[in-house]
């Protein structure tokens, strides 16, 4: 997976960090067989936004008028296996509600924003939930370095 990262915040963004914890996340996916072989090379947006911005896509496309943590769209390129928008003033905020470093939770939100994109919905059911919580901390536990 190809990580793109677009900031248009004055956060600083650790990519190396992100970058070598999304190479875990990958493998951990693949040896739990949750990773499907056709996104071999495809690349992954990430995008982060301020909370005015985060805030109207969250109004836009949930309905929801409030600034969000993440949010994951799929994509029409088939280069591309979707985009995650993310607000850093968010997580920096669930960061310290979480008692975790700010890189820390921007990679589980990430982590959580990923699963969506493979299918995983935990808004579907108290059951899907369940196993996508299960899934995120358990990967979340294996690849923090």
């Amino acid at each position: 997976m190809i990580l793109e990262i677009l900031n248009h915040t004055r956060s600083r963004i650790p990519r190396q960090y992100l970058s070598e914890f999304m190479l875990v996340v990958q493998r951990e996916l693949k040896q739990q067989k949750k990773w499907p072989v056709q996104l071999k090379g495809k690349s992954l947006q990430l995008v982060f936004l301020s909370k005015k911005q985060a805030r109207e896509l969250n109004h836009q496309f949930r309905g929801k008028d409030y600034a969000t943590d993440v949010l994951s769209f799929e994509s029409l390129d088939p280069d591309s296996l979707g985009e995650l928008v993310l607000c850093p003033d968010i997580l920096k905020q669930q960061a310290q509600e979480h008692d975790l470093s700010f890189r820390d939770e921007l990679c589980y939100m990430v982590l959580h924003g990923l699963l969506h994109l493979l299918g995983y919905d935990h808004e579907a059911s108290e059951k899907e939930a369940k196993i996508m919580f299960q899934l995120q901390d358990h990967i979340f536990k294996k690849a923090l370095p």
